[in-house]
């Protein structure tokens, strides 16, 4: 099968595992995951991802969000540690909050941005600044959104990045419409992320995009995994945010790009399937998800 260009796309059926956990193993084994995110009206989102890195094996978690809310996140997610980031008086984040995200990248094995983080000149002076990270980032919801603000985002990016986009924020990244989108899922994940990475001037910095959605399409440009699991009740607010953190954290704990966004994604709908044989596809709530990825992570060994 063909895909995004002349080159064939190897179609991934076969799903990876995580790591195996040495017995003298400590916290520091499994990954340090940085989520940057939040704002006044969105609490929940960077805190749903910092919970769901820590319930995908993050060792430790540390969750940057604005000095307005950071005792509330703090207070949703008490396993993992917090930074406030500077506002300035209308609450915005300013440059000194890009450059404390950048001194606290540097402790961090890898970063998980925008779940809540609204669209601001703060949030995507923030973002440009993570795009010269040698980290790798996992970019979702308006990390994306600040992203598409960026001239030439593509070329200035240095950081290993998954993106996952849905087919809204996929279309404001590509200018491609929705429908055309849907249309193809696959090909234009595919076209797309070899475009981007051509245009990458670090070599070594690869990009993976799951366009999330019924089918999620997981690509590098080389390979593509179409997602089973999930169903229509995970059509929710805060369950993209879940599935931000899970990828982050098997990323943490040394998998490459590719293989944590399939594992997490295949787990993040498992964990879905399961919570609407519990819950019900219509009462379901992105927390469900948090309280069933143990379920899901255990039929997957």
């Amino acid at each position: 099968m063909k895909s995004g260009g002349d080159d064939p796309v190897e179609s991934v059926v076969e799903l990876p595992g995580l790591p195996a956990r040495p017995r003298d193993a400590h916290k520091g084994h499994f990954g340090r995951v940085l989520v940057v995110g939040g704002s006044r009206g969105m609490i929940g989102a960077p805190a749903l991802a910092a919970n769901a890195a820590g319930r995908g094996g993050a060792g430790l978690v540390t969750v940057a969000v604005p000095e307005t809310v950071q005792l509330t996140v703090a207070s949703l997610c008490p396993c993992a540690t917090s930074l406030a980031l500077h506002c300035g008086g209308d609450g915005e984040l300013t440059p000194q909050a890009g450059r404390q995200v950048l001194t606290a990248a540097g402790r961090c094995d890898v970063l998980a941005v925008g779940p809540g983080m609204g669209v601001s000149a703060g949030a995507g002076q923030l973002v440009t600044a993570v795009l010269d990270l040698k980290k790798p980032v996992v970019m979702d919801a308006d990390g994306l959104n600040n992203l598409a603000r960026i001239d030439r985002w593509a070329q200035r990016r240095h950081c290993p990045a998954v993106l996952t986009p849905h087919p809204g924020e996929f279309a404001t990244l590509t200018g491609r419409s929705i429908d055309e989108i849907q249309a193809d899922r696959r090909g234009t994940a595919v076209a797309a992320v070899r475009a981007w990475a051509a245009e990458a001037k670090a070599a070594d910095a690869p990009l993976v995009l799951a366009l999330k959605g019924a089918g999620t399409v997981v690509t590098d440009g080389r390979r593509a995994l179409v997602n089973r699991t999930g169903n229509p009740g995970m059509a929710t607010g805060g369950t993209g945010d879940v599935l931000t953190g899970l990828i982050a954290a098997f990323i943490g704990q040394g998998m490459e790009l590719f293989e944590a966004a399939c594992l997490g994604v295949h787990l993040h709908g498992l964990a879905g399937d399961l919570a609407a044989e519990k819950f019900g596809q219509v009462s379901m709530i992105a927390s469900d998800l948090l309280e069933l990825l143990p379920a899901a992570l255990a039929r997957a060994r």
